[in-house]
């Protein structure tokens, strides 16, 4: 049996934000949706992280979803991984299950100025 992931800022963590205060994050955050046991999401955060790297100023946050989670729900997670990009609180756009860095350096340059 495979130890379980130890928590980092890297792992997906439980849900701490309220829909209401996600949407008073200022600047531009990268909502990432999924869970750390999630093949789809394991597969997913190279071509997140590689994207993410070199954009300091843009805030990366997991967020651990699941069945009744308000966050996932208020922001139609349906599938993991799901990344909103928000500026501002407002989305601005998102992806869904990307298998590239490529797509999520395209959706990036729409959060960025």
């Amino acid at each position: 049996m495979a130890a379980p992931l130890a928590p980092s800022p890297m792992n997906y963590q439980p849900e701490t934000l309220s829909t209401q205060e996600a949407a008073q994050l200022a600047g531009p955050v990268v909502l990432d949706f999924g869970t750390n046991w999630c093949g789809y999401c394991q597969a997913a955060r190279p071509c997140v992280d590689a994207a993410l790297a070199g954009l300091p100023a843009v805030r990366h946050i997991r967020v651990e979803d699941g069945k009744g989670r308000p966050l996932g729900r208020a922001f139609g997670v349906k599938l993991w991984p799901t990344l909103v990009l928000l500026r501002d609180g407002k989305e601005v756009s998102r992806l869904v299950r990307p298998d590239n860095r490529a797509s999520v350096e395209q959706a990036l340059r729409l959060l960025l100025p």
